[in-house]
């Protein structure tokens, strides 16, 4: 992981590959963010227009590499746009630094060291700026030749470390800012990590040892539920999904308790560690990244330690719903009925609608214990990608109030999220002449379909939502600001901040 410090340092004395500066897109071309005076000042005040002459325009992501001027200890200068110049006495927003630390960091892969000296005004601003660094410096090498180089085959290893420029060292809001964005970096990338393993290595097994041990480190409970037990506790909707592979489902809980608080969140995650369609099996082209299936699971696994490392005043529990989808003698079939954990029975239709059964399992597992509110995250149906696109998540709830919170709360620690309806005429779309519900509905709005079943499953008064993060979990093209090519974390900050928003009392 990538080393953070708060440095009082000035530009020009700071031993360091690289210096990062900000520049900002203005009405007659780029202007130099504030943070880079010591900079602009060795290029006699005309380092905007030698960037210019570069190439650069200060658009959001762009990166620039000069030679850094006579006098400075770091040979090199890497201007990183931020965007839009924003209007007088405003100041460049969270996200906007979160993404160009991002963009900087991860084109300084194989430096040692790098100061960062972007525009900062309090300590928020220096949370965004070491977040979006840790994230942008993360990479997956695992399986990769790393000999005893610490480099990956072809590659570099990543940026060592960031001297932040314009800290408070000894300021506790500042120091604050540094440790939070550390322990929820870490833990977006742990989910990262996991979603970039293959499925050959990640089984629903190993999850819950890598839960398990997750959980003493941190002080977590865990409860792990082996198929003897889903068996008999009576959990039919994972024992289904899981019944056509060798490798056994589980059902793992985390939690986490505050002496200091009665208020108690549920996060339940869809972990469907591999994800072949079953019976009614996926065509080709579509299998190849299924190891992702799991993305929910993983980000309620890292937000659950990321809150204990945090210390929020709030108990969160995780729930982690894992199975891996195949077909084999022993796969349950298109037309079987599943009496899920709830009693409640499920018409199967379509074998690749799966992610819903485990969910249903544990949205009542989670329900028994009354939490204040429970949230769900998964990769569940293509048709909310078709509505919203690869970087945007859907955000479904049985309370408008908690589903508009969430939405901010999203927005906020810049996940892009968007609020869905639960129209109640699809609901029909699901009667099923067998069983109490069907898992398949009308194939136009499935995403909203999906979010109308697994309504069907929370506890009577208890407050829901459902984030479909099925776009934004796994980006298959080129990294963007903070964002790697693989695994991306999605979700996990936002259910941070619902945490902390809970924790303080100013959830919505």
């Amino acid at each position: 992981m990538t080393a953070l410090t708060l440095s009082t340092a000035a530009a020009p004395g700071l031993r360091a590959d690289a210096i990062v500066i900000g520049v900002a897109k203005g009405a007659k071309g780029p202007v130099v963010a504030p943070g880079a005076e010591a900079v602009d000042k060795a290029y006699d005040g005309r380092l905007a227009g030698v960037l210019e002459t570069l190439g650069a325009s200060g658009a959001e992501g762009e990166v620039t590499k000069l030679p850094a001027p006579s006098g400075f200890k770091a040979p090199l200068v890497v201007a990183v746009g931020l965007g839009a110049e924003p209007e007088k006495d405003s100041a460049f927003g969270a996200e906007a630094l979160r993404k160009a630390a991002g963009a900087a960091a991860r084109a300084l892969a194989g430096s040692k060291k790098a100061a960062f000296a972007l525009p900062i005004g309090d300590a928020g601003d220096t949370g965004a700026v070491a977040e979006g660094a840790l994230l942008g410096a993360y990479s997956f090498d695992t399986y990769k030749d790393n000999g005893n180089s610490g480099k990956a085959k072809n590659g570099k290893a990543p940026l060592g470390e960031v001297a932040l420029l314009g800290g408070k060292p000894r300021d506790k809001a500042y120091k604050a800012a540094v440790q939070r964005a550390t322990a929820v970096a870490e833990e977006l990338n742990r989910a990262r990590d996991l979603i970039n393993t293959p499925p050959n290595d990640l089984n629903p097994q190993s999850f819950a040892a890598l839960a398990q041990t997750a959980a003493k480190e941190h002080g977590l409970k865990v409860q792990v539920l082996d198929e003897k037990a889903l068996e008999k506790g009576g959990y039919g909707g994972i024992l289904g999904v899981g019944a056509g592979s060798q490798a056994a489902p589980r059902l793992v809980k985390l939690s986490y308790t505050h002496s200091k608080s009665a208020k108690h969140l549920a996060f339940v995650g869809k972990g469907i560690t591999y994800d072949s369609g079953g019976i009614s099996l996926k065509p080709a082209g579509h299998n190849e990244t299924m190891k992702c299936d799991m993305s929910g699971a993983a980000a309620v696994f890292a937000a659950v330690v990321a809150a204990a490392r945090l210390g929020l005043e709030v108990n969160v529990t995780g729930w982690l719903a894992l199975a891996e989808n195949m077909p084999s003698g022993s796969a349950t079939r298109p037309g079987d009925v599943l009496r899920m954990y709830s009693g409640k029975t499920v018409e199967v239709l379509n074998t690749d609608a799966e992610g819903r059964l485990v969910l249903a399992d544990a949205l009542w597992a989670a329900s028994q214990e009354k939490p204040d509110a429970i949230v769900d995250v998964a990769t569940l149906t293509g048709a909310m990608v078709l509505a919203l696109g690869n970087r945007t998540f859907g955000i479904m709830a049985n309370d408008d109030a908690f589903r508009s919170a969430l939405h901010e709360a999203a927005e906020e620690v810049g996940e892009p999220a968007w609020p869905m309806p639960l129209p109640e005429h699809l609901r029909k779309g699901m009667d099923s002449p067998t069983a109490d519900i069907a898992n398949m509905g009308e194939r136009m709005g499935g995403g909203l379909v999906a979010g109308l079943f697994l309504r069907e499953f929370v506890g009577e008064g208890i407050t829901w939502a459902h984030l479909d993060i099925a776009g934004p979990a796994f980006n298959e093209g080129g990294p963007f600001g903070y964002t790697p090519k693989g695994g991306t974390g999605s979700a996990v900050r936002t259910l941070v901040r619902v945490a902390e928003l809970t924790a303080s009392g100013d959830l919505g």
